[in-house]
C-alpha cells in the first residue's frame, strides 16, 4: 500500500515537473519531442476556450478569497497559505494547458506518438498500424480511457481519428496502470491532416 502511494506521488510530481518545463517551452514557442521531418498534430485548440474561462475564474476566485480574508481580519498564518495554494492551483492550470500545446501528437516515418499533455505518452510503431479512418465521436468519457481493448485519447468528450492495429500494444495509463489495446481513437484539431500523415509512406515537415 505504501509503495503504491509513493509511486502515485512520484507520478504526480513528474506531471508537475513536465508542466513547468512546458510553460518554458510555451513561452519560447517551442515544441517537445518533434524531431526534424516529423508531422506534429495539435489537439489543444478545441479546449482553448473552456480552459481560458476556467483560468479566468480561478484568477478571480484567488483575488476574491484574498480580499475576503483581509476584510474579516484573518491572520497571515491563514491568509498566506490559502493564497499560495490558490496561486499554485492557477500555475498548475496554466501548466496543463501549456503541456497540451507543446506536446502534440507526432507522426514520423516509423511511429505514431500519441500524447495528452504531461499525463499520457504512447509510441505506436507504424508497422503495427493496420488501418486508419476518420470517425467523429462526441460522447467519449474521461481523458485517457480504456474500454476492453480500445484506447481513447479524448479532448472535450471527442475523438475523430481511429487507428486499428495488427496486434495489441501495451500502454501505460496516467496513474501507472498498464493495458493491452488493439484499437485507438484520438482527437486531432485537423483530422484530415492526421489521416494524410498516417497514410503516407514517410512523414513530412509540419507547416
Amino acid at each position: 500500500m505504501i509503495k503504491t502511494v509513493l509511486r502515485l506521488i512520484r507520478r504526480i510530481a513528474g506531471f508537475d515537473a513536465k508542466g513547468m518545463v512546458s510553460l518554458v517551452l510555451w513561452a519560447r514557442r517551442r515544441r517537445h519531442g518533434v524531431p526534424p521531418g516529423a508531422v506534429q498534430i495539435s489537439y489543444a485548440k478545441e479546449q482553448t476556450g473552456t480552459s481560458a474561462i476556467l483560468l479566468i475564474v480561478m484568477a478571480v476566485e484567488t483575488v476574491a478569497v484574498d480580499v475576503l480574508l483581509r476584510a474579516i481580519g484573518a491572520p497571515e498564518a491563514i491568509r498566506l497559505p490559502v493564497l499560495l495554494l490558490d496561486l499554485y492551483g492557477l500555475l498548475i492550470g496554466l501548466a496543463v494547458n501549456a503541456a497540451c500545446v507543446t506536446r502534440p501528437h507526432v507522426v514520423t516515418a516509423t511511429e505514431l506518438r500519441l500524447r495528452y499533455g504531461a499525463f499520457f505518452d504512447v509510441r505506436v510503431p507504424r508497422s503495427r498500424i493496420a488501418a486508419v479512418r476518420l470517425s467523429r465521436n462526441y460522447n467519449e468519457s474521461g481523458m485517457v480511457a480504456v474500454s476492453g481493448d480500445r484506447l481513447a485519447v479524448v479532448v472535450s468528450s471527442q475523438t475523430n481519428v481511429v487507428v486499428e492495429l495488427t496486434e495489441p500494444i501495451t500502454i501505460i495509463r496516467p496513474l501507472g496502470r498498464p493495458a493491452e489495446v488493439g484499437s485507438i481513437r484520438f482527437f486531432a484539431d485537423d483530422p484530415a491532416a492526421a489521416f494524410a500523415a498516417l497514410n503516407s509512406r514517410t512523414s513530412s515537415p509540419a507547416a
